[in-house]
């Protein structure tokens, strides 16, 4: 009987292993018979998925060097947008609502605020954030926060909080140019469904507003939408006028895995 079940999970092993081979190769076709070219730059390093390679493209064609960073909603650490940054030794600083797998404060350049985003409070946090790092204005926001999203980006552009990046979680499913948000609650959970956050048209006119234009949305799981200044506009000559060229639809959870299990070791090291 122990040598059935060892059989039978070394097969289940094999076959998501050969699923993950599959959904790579087919998001790498994907990304490359896209609309927007731009697509083409994303890489998986500490991201959820391809939202890496997408950041460090957008970092170099704005000529930024060791800049500032703010994240919100960052789980235990371990995956987000923004590690790479902190790799690359930028300074910068995470909200969200869990511990934290590693230990940031070694680092004065790094620092966490652990308490629950609401938009009566984020502004406050960003603050006080910036004022940990030394910093005056951040040049990258990321946004994940599965629900109440493109409120809390509302309150931190309406608070004068404008970076030269801001990445923000889009609900794909709203294909432009649907509006869709949910009702703000400042206690939503995620209930794994499809009642959260915004369609990629709401952020859309909400950032127009603020002189932001949408250049990209990430190709392998169509979950992040990126977005700059409109006076660097111009270093992004190929990216399509239309935004249901630029949208990406839902494809979450294809992988069953992807590279080697996350450890606290390795962002510790990396900051270091």
């Amino acid at each position: 009987m122990g040598e059935l079940r060892d059989t039978v999970a070394t097969l289940l092993r094999a076959t998501s292993q050969l699923k993950d081979i599959l959904v790579q190769d087919a998001n790498i076709r994907f990304q490359a018979a896209h609309p927007n070219p731009l697509n083409r730059f994303g890489r998986k390093g500490f991201s959820q998925s391809d939202e890496d390679g997408i950041t460090l493209e957008l970092v170099r064609r704005l000529n930024l060097s060791c800049g500032t960073f703010a994240e919100f909603g960052v789980g235990n650490g371990l995956e987000n947008n923004t590690i790479i940054l902190g790799g690359l030794g930028w300074r910068g600083f995470w909200v969200g609502g869990q511990e934290l797998v590693f230990d940031p404060t070694p680092l004065p350049r790094l620092t966490y605020i652990r308490d629950w985003i609401t938009r009566d409070n984020v502004l406050r946090h960003a603050e006080a954030g910036m004022a940990a790092i030394g910093t005056g204005a951040v040049d990258l926001i990321s946004l994940d926060l599965d629900g109440n999203d493109i409120y809390i980006a509302e309150a931190l552009l309406n608070g004068g909080i404008l970076p030269k990046i801001f990445i923000a979680e889009y609900n794909a499913k709203f294909l432009p140019p649907v509006k869709f948000q949910i009702a703000y609650n400042p206690d939503h959970r995620w209930g794994g469904d499809d009642y959260f956050g915004a369609a990629l048209q709401n952020f859309v006119d909400l950032f127009s507003g603020f002189g932001y234009a949408l250049v990209c949305c990430n190709a392998y799981s169509g979950a992040n939408a990126f977005f700059v200044r409109k006076d660097f506009s111009d270093r992004f000559p190929e990216v399509p006028a239309d935004i249901r060229d630029i949208h990406v639809p839902p494809r979450y959870h294809l992988y069953s895995a992807y590279g080697h299990k996350a450890s606290p070791r390795v962002v510790e090291t990396l900051f270091s």
